[in-house]
């Protein structure tokens, strides 16, 4: 997501707060929120599929191989 949409965001709570909005700004809010999400969720779905981790017998597990082998993971 760019920094011009971030400050529409921005932009329509703000005047959402000082004097409401149109149904046809309500909907471009609700549109741009969305897409905001589904950026944060991507990034970090990208972020934790990077991630290894040091198993106790020293071996390293991808989490990303996790998500094809569910059966190796160890639960405390």
């Amino acid at each position: 997501m760019n920094e011009e949409k971030i400050k529409r965001i921005n932009a329509l709570y703000h005047k959402s707060q000082a004097v409401g909005l149109t149904d046809e700004e309500k909907a471009e809010q609700a549109a741009l929120r969305k897409e905001y999400i589904e950026a944060i969720r991507a990034d970090l779905k990208s972020s934790l599929e990077n991630i290894s981790l040091l198993n106790p017998d020293g071996s390293i597990t991808d989490v990303k191989d996790m998500k094809k082998k569910p059966n190796n993971v160890t639960r405390i």
